[in-house]
């Protein structure tokens, strides 16, 4: 019976030390990577004026994210808070700029959105609480608006920081 069990133990002994080691084998390459428009993503607070110049939403949670096809085109997204805008835009990484023409909302059925002079500048906006971070700015022409008024929007990068959320 003594020689069962140190049998027993020797085999369960010598299972861990293999589990063990197959259990830390690295396989491969586990960098997931990135996305193509990984650096114009992100969440903005952007305040939106129309153009006579009154401001009509302030500090508005915009996203703007990559698209399944992960190419030169990314979304842009204010989850129905701001003046509903759900589009694709075509992007310039290199130059930091974005554009669409008649491209479909699909937050509002039916109609499209026209967006030039996108651009986002690093460095160029300040949060609230005083730090330096990215901005973004574009115009946005929608079908729906039939007094064919161009909406500017200006914004910057969240941080995430408590003393620059709105």
């Amino acid at each position: 019976m003594k020689k069962l069990r140190l049998n027993i133990t020797h085999v369960l002994v010598a299972m861990l030390v293999l589990t063990s080691f197959v259990a830390c084998d690295e396989v491969g390459d586990n960098d997931p990577g990135g996305t193509s428009v990984e650096e114009m993503a992100g969440s903005w607070f952007i305040t939106l004026t129309d153009s006579n110049g009154h401001v009509v939403k302030e500090h508005v949670l915009h996203s703007t994210y990559n698209t399944a096809a992960n190419d030169n085109t990314m979304w842009i997204d204010d989850a129905k808070k701001g003046n509903v805008i759900k589009c694709k835009v075509t992007v310039d990484t290199k130059n930091g700029t974005f554009s669409a023409d008649n491209s479909s909302n699909v937050l509002k059925s039916g109609t499209t959105v026209t967006i030039t002079e996108g651009k986002i500048e690093k460095g160029a906006g300040v949060t609230k609480g005083g730090h330096t971070v990215d901005k973004i700015s574009f115009k946005a022409h929608f079908s729906s608006d039939p007094a064919g008024y161009d909406i500017l929007y200006v914004g910057h990068r969240r941080t995430g920081f408590l003393e620059d959320e709105y």
